[in-house]
C-alpha cells in the first residue's frame, strides 16, 4: 500500500499513477481531455504535477481509465488529498520560482541530500551573515531592497524546517575548493562560514567533502543537488542550478542516473571527511 510523507511526494506518486494508468489504456492525452471536456493543457499539468487535482477529477479519470479496484482508487483519491494541502512553504509560490519552490517542497520530504557545490555554500549550510552577503550581489539593494531579506529569510526557514526537523535527512556535501578561498562579505563572515561548516560536519547525518584542485576534475553541468525518499516507490530527484541563476528539477530516470554517476565521480575524486574537516580548519585559520 502507498504511503505519502507529504503533498509533494503524494502530488509526485499521484501524476504517476495517473499517467500509466492512461498509457495502459493506450489512450492519447489529446483523447483524454477530449473525453473529459477538459483543455489539453490542464491534463498535461496535472500528469506533469504542477498543479493539484481534486478528488473528483481523480475519480472521474480513474473511472475512464478502468481503474476499479477499491483499494487502488482509494490510495490515489488520498493522494489527492495529500497533494491538496497547504504546506509551510505554500507562500512562496507567488514570489520565487516554480521550480525553486518545487525543490523547497522536495527537500522537505527527503531522507537524503546529496550536494555537489561549485559556488558558494549552499543555502541550507549558510550563516545568515554569510547569506545577507552572497545575495546582496545577486540582488542589489539599490533594486529591490526587500528582496535579499526575503531571501535570506527563507534559508533561514528552510533550515529550521530541513536540518532542525525531528528526523533530519542525510546529508552529504562535496565542496569545491574555490568556495574556501573565494571571500564573501568580509574576513570576519567567512571565518564564521568556515567554522559553521565545521560545526555541521561533527553532526551524525551530515558529512562534507572538498574537491581538490589537485584533483583535476571539473564538471560543465553546473552544481546540483540529489535528492532520495524513505520509500522506494518514490524515485529520486535531482535539482540543478545552471549559469543565470536557471534552475530545474529533473525526474526522468535516465538524467537522474546521469547526475548520480557524475557525483559519485566528484565524490571519489574528493578528499574523505577528516582531511576536508583538516582543509576547512586550515582556511578558517586564513580569514583572521
Amino acid at each position: 500500500m502507498m504511503t505519502a510523507q507529504g503533498p509533494t511526494v503524494g502530488r509526485r506518486r499521484l501524476r504517476s499513477a495517473l499517467r500509466r494508468a492512461r498509457e495502459a489504456t493506450g489512450l492519447t492525452q489529446e483523447q483524454v481531455a477530449e473525453a473529459m471536456d477538459w483543455s489539453l493543457s490542464k491534463l498535461i499539468r496535472i500528469e506533469a504535477g504542477s498543479v493539484s487535482v481534486s478528488t473528483n477529477d481523480v475519480k472521474a479519470l480513474l473511472s475512464h481509465y478502468r481503474v476499479n479496484d477499491p483499494q487502488q482508487v482509494a490510495e490515489l483519491v488520498n493522494l489527492a488529498k495529500v497533494a491538496r494541502q497547504r504546506t509551510w512553504w505554500s507562500q512562496y509560490r507567488e514570489t520565487f520560482p516554480a521550480p525553486f519552490v518545487a525543490f523547497i517542497g522536495l527537500e522537505a520530504e527527503a531522507s537524503k541530500l546529496s550536494f555537489f557545490q561549485s559556488v558558494g555554500v549552499p543555502g541550507l549550510m549558510q550563516t545568515e551573515a554569510y547569506a545577507n552577503s552572497i545575495t546582496a550581489f545577486v540582488v542589489p539593494a539599490q533594486v529591490d531592497p526587500t528582496r535579499t531579506k526575503e531571501i535570506v529569510s527563507l534559508r533561514r526557514r528552510r533550515q529550521a524546517e530541513v536540518l532542525g526537523r525531528a528526523h533530519p535527512p542525510e546529508v552529504e556535501l562535496v565542496l569545491d575548493e574555490s568556495i574556501l578561498h573565494r571571500q564573501v562579505g568580509n574576513a570576519d563572515v567567512m571565518r564564521g562560514q568556515l567554522e559553521h561548516l565545521l560545526r555541521l560536519g561533527e553532526l551524525p547525518h551530515i558529512t562534507i567533502r572538498v574537491l581538490p584542485f589537485s584533483s583535476g576534475v571539473y564538471t560543465a553541468q553546473g552544481q546540483f543537488v540529489v535528492l532520495e525518499f524513505a520509500d522506494e516507490d518514490d524515485s529520486d530527484v535531482v535539482y540543478v542550478e545552471s549559469a543565470g541563476s536557471v534552475t530545474e528539477v529533473i525526474d526522468q530516470l535516465d538524467q537522474v542516473k546521469r547526475y548520480q554517476e557524475m557525483y559519485a565521480m566528484l565524490r571519489e575524486h574528493s578528499l574523505d571527511p577528516d582531511r576536508s574537516r583538516a582543509m576547512l580548519v586550515e582556511m578558517a585559520g586564513r580569514f583572521r
